[in-house]
Formats: C-alpha cells, structure tokens, sequence
C-alpha cells in the first residue's frame, strides 16, 4: 500500500469516476486503474462497484476511502508544520461549527486567521451536534463547537455559553410585543423540528418532558436554515436559540422570543480532539474561536431586542 494508491482510492470516491480521478491527478487513465486494482489485489477485497453511473465504494471500499483520507491529510499537515518560516504559524487546522453558528463564526474566523496567520490553512465543516462529535471522535476535526458535551465524554472541554432557546413564528404571529412564550404555548401548534438526533432536538425533548408537555412535530429537517424558511412560509413554529434568529427577527422575517414556563437553554462547548500534542496552529485557531464567541456575548448583551421580545433576556454566561 502506498500514497499513490490512497490517493487514487480516495480522488476516485470523491469524483466517481475514474477519467475525472485521472485528470485532478496528473495521470492517465489506465495508471489510476493500476492503482486501485493494485489495492484490491492486496487487501483482497472489491473497493468499487463499476456501474453506468460512476463508481461507488463498497462497505470495504468506504472503510478504505475514510481511512486513506484521514492517512492523506495527516501526512498533508506533517509537511505544512516541518517547513517553518521564522516567526510564523504554519499547518492545517479543521474546524467543526454547529449548523446554528455557522452563519456568525465562519466568515471572522477565516477573515481573522488568514490576515493574521496566512500559513494557517482552515478547514470548516458544519453540522448537527451529534455530527460534529462523531467527527471529533474520529479525529476528522481538530477542534469542535458543541452542545452541552462534559470533560467526561471528551479531553479537553471548554464551556462557552449557555443560551436560551427562544419559541420563533412566522412575521406577524402575534401583534402586540411579547416578553416571552410559555413553552405549553408550542403545543397548540404545529412544530417545524430539527431531526434527531440533532442535539437541538434532545434538548428540547427533555425539556418537554420534564414539563408534561407533548410536542408533535409536523415536519422534520436536518439544518436550521430550512427551518427558518419553513417558519418564515407559516408551515408552523419551531424552537431555535437566539444566535441563530436574532437577526431574522430584528429584519421582521420571523417572530420570536424566549420561552418560559419551562426556560430551556443549551450549553454550548468547545472541545479539542485527543492527542498528546496540539499544534500551534490549532492552539491559535482555539483561541480565535474564543474570542469570537466573547465578541457575540459582549453584542448580545449589548444590542436591544427585537421588537417582538423587547423586555425579554438574552444570552446568559
């Protein structure tokens, strides 16, 4: 097994075809079927089924492909990390952001690290809680933002903020201004939910357990903008945090504001993967995500409410 056949391997999944594979590495055709048919000789297993619609791995080919990918990009940040330039950070950096936190980390965070560390490369890669985890899990990201995790369940756990989950309407949901939404409220309507197992959605279940309450989901779905423009049509409400509609609110795209009878808030973290070393350029990226995170702290406590929610609370610390 060598790089050449991981690298084939892999280009080959990703694009699904062979010619295409051949192209993005220099080779010709004939060489990156060498390659893989090499690979498949060796471990004794199909890596790809061929059919009229591309390649596509197997159950061997994908734990092969996952592997070779992780091989690939570790030996990629060796090499950025053994050429230093003198007084500069050098290496690769993979970042997990939750789906709710994209929208306001990803754009200063590259903004920042690439003006100021432009050897620093960033790798971005947004999902739901239970997604990012298993990422972090399986080394894939270097560092993670996550719901509620403990130093128990992963090393190096940092809580950030908790946040209150705020009930969000379609615009004009209600006339008058409102301080808040009893969270029985919710109930008399139909829900536009994050799927599980999201770890938005297992905050909310438990909360509405602990409450007595009974929540039936209309529609379910996998990212939160889908959510907001579902709310937006009047398809039903839904419960979101605060980060991730304030500015929907304040434009009049949607109602919202926090619940009550229960509140419910989630923890947000900040987690690094397990390793005896942490290189610098992840500890500079750790630090920037930090800093950002106290950034919206520091303008939520600040910034008036929407008008929907003005005498309601924002993020707690």
């Amino acid at each position: 097994m060598d790089l050449r056949q991981l690298s084939a391997v892999v280009m080959v999944a990703e694009t699904g075809s062979v010619t295409r594979a051949a192209t993005l590495l220099h080779l010709v055709q004939p060489a990156v079927t060498r390659q893989i048919r090499g690979l498949e000789a060796e471990l004794g297993v199909t890596l790809f089924e061929r059919s009229r619609t591309g390649m596509h791995p197997t159950e061997a080919g994908t734990i092969v492909v996952e592997r070779a990918r992780r091989a690939l990009s570790e030996l990629e940040r060796a090499r950025a990390e053994i050429r230093p330039v003198a007084g500069r950070i050098r290496g690769i950096v993979t970042v997990g952001i939750l789906d709710s936190l994209s929208a306001e980390i990803a754009e200063p965070l590259v903004r920042t690290v690439t003006s100021e560390h432009p050897d620093i490369r960033l790798r971005l890669l947004t999902g739901y809680s239970g997604h990012v985890k298993e990422w972090l899990d399986a080394g894939t990201v270097d560092v993670a933002l996550l719901y509620g995790l403990t130093a128990a369940a992963a090393p190096h756990v940092r809580p950030l903020i908790e946040e209150a989950l705020w009930a969000v309407a379609p615009p004009g949901a209600w006339p008058d201004q409102r301080p808040n939404v009893p969270f029985g409220e919710l109930a008399a309507h139909p829900l536009v939910m994050p799927a599980a197992p999201h770890g938005l959605r297992t905050v909310i279940d438990e909360a509405a357990a602990r409450a007595g309450i009974e929540l039936t989901p209309a529609v379910e779905t996998n990212t939160m903008q889908v959510q907001k423009l579902l709310v937006a049509s009047g398809v039903g409400w839904s419960i979101l945090p605060r980060i991730g509609v304030l500015n929907d609110i304040v434009r009049g795209h949607l109602s919202g504001a926090p619940l009550c009878d229960p509140a419910v808030h989630r923890s947000v973290v900040l987690a690094r993967a397990a390793s005896s070393r942490v290189p610098p350029a992840v500890e500079v990226v750790t630090h920037e995500i930090e800093r950002l995170i106290r950034m919206l702290q520091l303008e939520a406590q600040s910034d008036p409410e929407p008008p929907s929610a003005a005498s309601a609370g924002g993020t707690a610390v």
